[in-house]
C-alpha cells in the first residue's frame, strides 16, 4: 500500500464527502479511491467510512484519524511547495546597483559568469555613480566604492581599493619625477569632483600609520573618475587614481606609479544588501557568489611592492 496516497485520498473523501467528488478532484476512478480507503481501514484494522450509494460519512474512528493527519498533511504538502518554489526561483529577475565602473569592470564579468550557470536568472543594472533609491528602485543587492555603506544594510567588505598616484612615462620624462608629497605641488595635477558636494576631493596618503589628506591645485577637475583617469593617461598631469580603475594600466605600463610608500587602501569595495527573511534564493546565491569570487581580489588591488 502507498500510504501517503492512500491518507490523500482518504482526506480528499472525507472533506468532500463523497467518493465520486474525491475521484474528479484526483484525477482517478472511483474504485480506485474505494481501493485506496479499503487498503487503510484493512492496515489500520478499523472502518473509516459509513457508505452508502449516495455518499460517505466518516465513523467515529474515521473521524479522529481526519484530524490527526489533516494538519499534518497541510505541512507536509506547505513543506514540498517551499521546496519546488526555491527551485524555481533560480528563474526571475535580480536587480543591482553599482557606479559606473564598478558596473562595468566589477559586476560585469560577475553576472557573464553567473549567467552562464544559471541562464533562466535577468538582470536589471542600475549604474549611477550618485546614490540610489535601493526601496524605490527595489534593488537587490548593490556595490558600493569608498566607505561602508552608512544605511541600515548588510555590507561585506570584499577587497581594498588603493588610491594610487600615477602619471604616463611621457609625462615624468618631460617634467620630472616627484620623490615626496610636497614635491607634487610642483606638478600639474588632476583632480575628482565628488558628484554629490561639487567640491573638488583632496588626495589622500598612508604616512607612518596615518591617513593624511593634501588639497591640490588642479589644472583638470573632473566629476567623473574613467575620465580623471583618461586626463592623466592623456598626459596632461599626475593623477591619484582609485585601483578599480588603474591597476590595469599599471600593469601594462601605461601609468607609472608615484609615491608607492604613501599609498592609502584606506577604502574598499563594499557589496550590500537589505535584510531579508523572504530574499529569494536567486539573489542569496548571487550574493555568494559575488563574495566568493571578489573578497580578497588581486584583480583590482595589487599590494605597493607589485608596482615595482
Amino acid at each position: 500500500m502507498d500510504e501517503l496516497r492512500a491518507i490523500a485520498t482518504f482526506i480528499r473523501a472525507a472533506e468532500l464527502g463523497s467518493f465520486n467528488r474525491a475521484a474528479n478532484a484526483q484525477g482517478i476512478t472511483p474504485q480506485a479511491v474505494s481501493k485506496n480507503v479499503r487498503q487503510l481501514e484493512q492496515y489500520l484494522g478499523v472502518r473509516l467510512f459509513h457508505r452508502t450509494t449516495r455518499k460517505s460519512s466518516l465513523t467515529e474512528d474515521g473521524q479522529l484519524l481526519l484530524d490527526s493527519v489533516r494538519t499534518s498533511m497541510e505541512g507536509f504538502t506547505s513543506a514540498l511547495n517551499r521546496v519546488k518554489n526555491a527551485a524555481r526561483e533560480d528563474e526571475g529577475l535580480i536587480r543591482i546597483s553599482a557606479g559606473g565602473a564598478v558596473g562595468r569592470k566589477v559586476l560585469m564579468p560577475l553576472v557573464a559568469e553567473f549567467s552562464r550557470q544559471h541562464p533562466g536568472v535577468t538582470f536589471d543594472l542600475v549604474l549611477e555613480d550618485g546614490a540610489t533609491d535601493a526601496v524605490g528602485e527595489r534593488i537587490d543587492l548593490g556595490f558600493k566604492a569608498g566607505n561602508a555603506p552608512t544605511a541600515q544594510v548588510v555590507s561585506r567588505r570584499l577587497f581594498p581599493i588603493q588610491l594610487v598616484v600615477c602619471a604616463t612615462p611621457a609625462y615624468l620624462q618631460a617634467h620630472g619625477t616627484p620623490r615626496t608629497i610636497e614635491a607634487l605641488a610642483g606638478h600639474r595635477c588632476i583632480g575628482y569632483r565628488q558628484p554629490g558636494t561639487g567640491r573638488p576631493v583632496p588626495w589622500e596618503f598612508q604616512v607612518s600609520g596615518e591617513t593624511q589628506y593634501r588639497t591640490m591645485q588642479y589644472v583638470v577637475c573632473c566629476s567623473d573618475p574613467e575620465a580623471e583617469m583618461h586626463a592623466v593617461l592623456s598626459g596632461i598631469g599626475i593623477g591619484q587614481i582609485d585601483s578599480i580603475n588603474a591597476t590595469t594600466r599599471l600593469r601594462s605600463g601605461e601609468l607609472v606609479p608615484l609615491l608607492a610608500d604613501s599609498t592609502s587602501d584606506r577604502m574598499g569595495l563594499y557589496l550590500y544588501y537589505a535584510q531579508r527573511t523572504d530574499m529569494p534564493s536567486r539573489v542569496r546565491r548571487f550574493i555568494d557568489f559575488a563574495a566568493e569570487r571578489l573578497r580578497g581580489s588581486a584583480d583590482f588591488h595589487v599590494p605597493a611592492a607589485g608596482f615595482a
